[in-house]
């Protein structure tokens, strides 16, 4: 059955690929309607007819293969995990999981764990995920600290920038000085 859904899988994918892009009729002529698909109605609609040089319409033939229809693109029937306890009516050959967005840090964990106790796929595990942060979170701040300790020129440019701006304070402070003086006279 498994050698069966993977090429009614790529079936579906060589269909969708043929699949036309359904626009509504005259959606590109006029900016007010929207491409979003609206089955042409009047009784003199050259698209309704079937012309050529005319759009295609919503068809029964577009369909995919009926095994496949529902299927993650992986090959599995999926399945919302809200907890734990979601996971126990879950078959592993067949299903996989995607846990809600709506699920917190700690029992998200509980669920990854025992999802793998299970052997139950979740296509959104964050593992993936959590990994590229941890590299990602660190890696700024060392390379920071091993410019200050090489003594790089690059850290004396904001040295400058700290002396320039107590001098525009001293400045500031100067015109504001001549001001006052120049209003009390």
């Amino acid at each position: 059955m498994i050698t069966e859904r993977k090429k009614l899988l790529k079936k579906r994918m060589k269909i969708s690929a043929k699949r036309p892009k359904f626009v509504r009729q005259e959606s590109w002529r006029y900016k007010r309607l929207k491409p979003n698909w609206r089955r042409p109605k009047g009784i003199d609609n050259k698209m309704r007819e079937k012309r050529k040089g005319y759009p295609r319409l919503v068809s029964v033939g577009y369909r995919r293969p009926t095994v496949t229809r529902g299927l993650h693109p992986s090959g599995y029937t999926v399945v919302h995990v809200a907890n734990v306890y979601d996971l126990e009516k879950i078959d592993p050959k067949e299903e996989a999981s995607i846990i809600r967005r709506t699920v917190g840090e700690r029992k998200r964990m509980e669920i990854i764990e025992r999802a793998e106790e299970l052997n139950i796929k979740i296509i959104n595990s964050p593992t993936a995920i959590g990994a590229a942060v941890e590299e990602f979170e660190g890696a700024p701040l060392e390379e920071e600290y091993e410019l200050l300790e090489s003594g790089d020129e690059d850290f004396e440019f904001e040295e400058d920038l700290e002396e320039s701006d107590e001098d525009s304070e001293e400045s500031n402070r100067d015109s504001e000085e001549s001001e006052t003086e120049e209003s009390e006279n």
